[in-house]
């Protein structure tokens, strides 16, 4: 019996443009086991969005394979395998926070009991309590991505998939948030696939750090973390810290000189 969450084998996407081909994604080979918390890391346009995407069937390969839980991306999604948080919170400004957080429980039909029951446990996991009755203008950018985490934890999917969620946040918000999803993960033990343009981000948070090179969006690293699951925000400045962190740069540097 596998723990494979995500495999992907020879995995290519290229997008037909009035300008010619655009080579996405090329030759992607990628396991994710249950429970990982992988980040992808390289410069815009190296596909890692892209690959999102792929996992949560908003895009169709050209290419390659690529299975969720066993079965295809699509199948994954019409069972609710994952939910997906955007870079902006994408809240709608008429509703609640508990009524932006109940939306995707309604659609699936949930009972009112049930969906009071969801958001009062996810605005706990998030630390929104008692932030359930206000509008999302009434909040700061950070919370506001809580509450969009909150939403995609509602419907309780095996998988998080979060793209760029705090890349517009000031750096003291960001580290916070940074702290508060790692214990986030701990608590449910979630599988989490994280896009990020920031080195000490994709170190700090994850189990495994998937280095991306310019388009044609190809790995050209996959490091396994040898920091321990407990992370205060002090283990940046540690030598082990450092020496990923190295590595991944060196793994973005390789990926500009191949192309």
């Amino acid at each position: 019996m596998t723990n494979s969450v995500v495999t992907a084998k020879s995995l290519s996407l290229t997008f037909s443009t009035n300008d010619g081909p655009v080579h996405a994604l090329k030759d992607v080979n990628l396991t994710i086991e249950k429970g990982e918390f992988v980040s992808f890391i390289g410069p815009s346009g190296c596909g890692k969005t892209t690959f999102l995407r792929v996992m949560a069937d908003l895009e169709q390969p050209t290419a390659g394979t690529i299975t969720i839980n066993g079965v295809s991306p699509g199948e994954a999604r019409r069972s609710r395998a994952y939910g997906y948080v955007f870079q902006s919170a994408g809240l709608y400004p008429w509703r609640t926070i508990a009524g932006n957080i109940k939306l995707p429980l309604e659609i699936m039909g949930y009972s009112k009991e049930q969906q009071k029951e969801r958001v009062d446990q996810v605005l706990e996991l998030v630390e929104l309590t008692g932030f359930e009755k206000k509008f999302p203008w009434q909040l700061s950018g950070g919370m506001q991505q809580r509450a969009s985490i909150a939403r995609a934890l509602a419907f309780d999917a095996d998988i998080l998939l979060m793209d760029e969620p705090f890349g517009a946040l000031d750096e003291i918000v960001r580290d916070h948030l940074n702290e508060q999803l790692l214990a986030l993960w701990a608590r449910t033990e979630k599988t989490i696939g994280f896009v990020t343009h920031s080195i000490p981000e994709a170190v700090y948070l994850s189990t495994k750090i998937v280095v991306m090179s310019p388009r044609p969006g190809r790995i050209t690293d996959i490091i396994e973390s040898t920091l321990p699951n407990e992370r205060p925000l002090e283990v940046r400045e540690s030598p082990e810290f450092l020496e990923i962190a190295a590595r991944v740069r060196d793994g973005l540097r390789a990926g500009h000189n191949d192309v």
